[in-house]
């Protein structure tokens, strides 16, 4: 059996191998994916790309031990979020060690789940798989959870069926059987230009912005008065806020143009589609009113982004097999949006279990401590001899 010093050697050269490459969502994650492929090619694992549109970027789906049923997906994302205006005290691109934690962009959400499965890889191999491991490896998760679908209907419709879904998102090693879903949209509002001074004749596309965001703001708060208590999320209700708002050119014109981008967080149970009618609805009344001063006003919404929540089930086996592993005897919800949910509403049983914490996830001096890497390493390792029994 390897030394814990043997173990951290591992894992830190495949954490700082996969920190080392600039995967922010707006860039191509096709580095990566040539490195991890190549090595999991060499080991004779049977790998898979599924790319986007524009063939820029790719999933890679691999299996790892023999082509049969009961195996269990090792779900990560290759992407990371910009670090741009951060003020990082490190080079985000370098691993570094110090006081116990590695740092780096990427250390926690969630390469280093990723580094400890890849770099117990020979393991697997040498432990005689009856079932295999199954890396899914996806992209732009960070900027709407774009290109997991893609990949998971692959991965349904090609291999034998899994028996469980393990997403590595950080969360202390705890088991999470439950989250939010989101969907996100931008809304453009067309107004009509005149000199500010000419009131009745223009039509502020900012001010009719104004009213859609309060609309949207008292949806919240209507949904917070009535948030059962006894729900297991923070906060217990579907949530949706408006955070970038573009408009207007100068103080004495009246505003021509505002666009504004908002989500949804939606708890398991809620109709993602039922808040988006409410905004709707009100946008049409909204309109109408400026089309009484104006017809060539308008208000457009188009939606960016959507995924699922995940929902708990009293019957996961996917839990069931992380607590069985953990040792731990409950479960725990978050109010964040993964995978799970994608993998959840394609059939399979999924649960999110992961080193690092998300407190660390998207800030400045993004660490992991080393001892979260050993208990990831942990898991994994208990994993691979549930998976060779």
């Amino acid at each position: 059996m390897p030394t814990i010093m043997n173990d951290l050697a591992r894992q830190r050269a495949w954490l700082a191998r996969l920190v080392a490459f600039d995967t922010t969502s707006s860039k191509s994650n096709l580095a990566l994916v040539d490195d991890v492929e190549a090595y999991l090619r060499d080991l004779g694992a049977d790998t898979h790309r599924v790319w986007n549109a524009e063939r820029t970027k790719a999933n890679l789906y691999a299996v790892v031990g023999p082509r049969v049923e009961g195996g269990v997906v090792l779900s990560g994302h290759t992407d990371v979020v910009p670090v741009a205006g951060q003020n990082w005290s490190t080079d985000p691109w370098t691993l570094t060690e110090k006081d116990g934690k590695f740092y780096g962009r990427g250390t926690s959400d969630m390469k280093a789940f990723s580094a400890i499965a890849l770099s117990l890889v020979p393991e697997m191999l040498a432990a005689n798989l009856k079932r295999p491991v199954i890396f899914a490896l996806s992209y732009d998760e960070e900027i709407g959870l774009l290109g997991a679908p893609h990949m998971i209907a692959e991965i349904r419709d090609r291999l034998p069926p899994p028996a469980a879904v393990i997403v590595g998102e950080p969360t202390l090693m705890k088991v999470i059987d439950g989250h939010k879903g989101i969907a996100s949209f931008r809304t453009t509002v067309t107004g009509f230009t005149t000199h500010s001074s000419q009131t009745d004749r223009g039509v502020s596309a900012v001010e009719a912005a104004a009213k859609l965001i309060a609309k949207i703001s008292a949806m919240r708060a209507a949904r917070a008065a009535a948030a059962d208590k006894e729900s297991p999320f923070s906060p217990p209700y579907s949530t949706m806020t408006v955070n970038v708002v573009r408009g207007g050119t100068q103080l004495n014109i009246m505003a021509g143009e505002c666009s504004f981008d908002w989500d949804m967080r939606v708890i398991p149970g809620d109709s993602a589609a039922a808040i988006r009618a409410e905004a709707d609805a009100f946008a049409r009344e909204v309109e109408a009113e400026m089309r009484r001063t104006a017809p060539s006003c308008r208000i457009e919404t188009v939606q960016m982004s959507n995924a699922p929540p995940l929902a708990p089930s009293p019957d996961n086996p996917a839990a069931d097999l992380a607590k069985s592993i953990t040792g731990l005897n409950s479960t725990s919800v978050v109010s964040y949006c993964a995978e799970a949910g994608q993998f959840q509403e394609a059939g399979f049983s999924t649960v999110i279990c992961g080193p690092g914490s998300i407190d660390q996830a998207h800030q400045p001096d993004e660490f992991i401590t080393i001892s979260q890497l050993a208990e990831g390493t942990v898991f994994i390792r208990k994993l691979i001899n549930r998976l060779s029994a």
